[in-house]
């Protein structure tokens, strides 16, 4: 995606049109999410989570890919604190994503800036800073489509956990890789220029290195600084 705007517009409202807007856009991803969502009910369930304590993760965590890691070390003797390392460690990415937004987000009453962000996820995400970067207001995407994303894994989740061992083993629809290539797609439906393709090159290079030689899940946090760092040194020499 192109280097972000220096002196974005001002933050419009958020509106109930611009936010059923986001819900509407998102919600074709939506259903792979739900999808994805119904296998991480049928792995809590396999792990011998209870149905409560299943739906509270999906509700309170809505993250996919750490809840997955938790469940793998749900059976193991850990520590309640290891479990809310590793949900952060792979979350991290976050703080990246969020602070890319503070130029549209920080004219927002905290409430409704803390709304928003409590939404946040990487389709979302996606979508709502390409419509920041061509002049528009990404809060619908934001808020409207975070609720979509939010819903269908919980809707999922719930269909996991209660009728998943009708369904088999969903992995094998590849489900896992929808969401990775949802991205892609974001990245290269606009016109590219070599600051991006820098930037790309940087964070897939630094996470492959941690996927092979670092711990567990540091791919993640380790692919994200990467590419901002690559992302604050080109914008750094565009400024110069």
């Amino acid at each position: 995606m192109s280097i972000l705007p220096r002196h974005p517009n001002p933050s419009p409202l958020l509106t109930f049109a611009c936010s059923k807007s986001g819900f509407l856009q998102l919600l074709p991803i939506s259903l792979f999410v739900a999808v994805f969502g119904a296998a991480f009910g049928l792995a809590a369930s396999q792990a011998g989570l209870s149905p409560c304590s299943t739906t509270i993760m999906s509700l309170t965590v809505f993250a996919g890919y750490s809840q997955f890691a938790v469940i793998a070390l749900w059976s193991r003797p850990i520590s309640l604190l290891t479990l809310i390392l590793t949900v952060f460690a792979i979350n991290a990415r976050h703080l990246l994503m969020g602070a890319s937004l503070s130029p549209w987000l920080h004219t927002l009453p905290p409430v409704t800036r803390s709304g928003i962000l409590a939404a946040l996820s990487d389709a979302n995400w996606a979508v709502a800073v390409k419509e920041f970067a061509l002049g528009r207001s990404g809060l619908g995407a934001l808020f409207g489509g975070g609720l979509a994303l939010w819903l269908a894994w919980n809707l999922g989740t719930l269909v996991g956990v209660y009728v998943g061992q009708d369904l088999q083993d969903l992995h094998r629809f590849g489900l896992d890789m929808v969401m990775g290539c949802f991205l892609l797609s974001m990245v290269f439906e606009e016109k590219q220029n070599s600051n991006t393709l820098l930037i790309g090159l940087s964070a897939a290079g630094a996470s492959l290195l941690a996927y092979h030689f670092g711990p567990q899940n540091s791919h993640i946090i380790v692919g994200a600084i990467a590419g901002g760092i690559m992302g604050m040194l080109v914008r750094g020499r565009d400024v110069n």
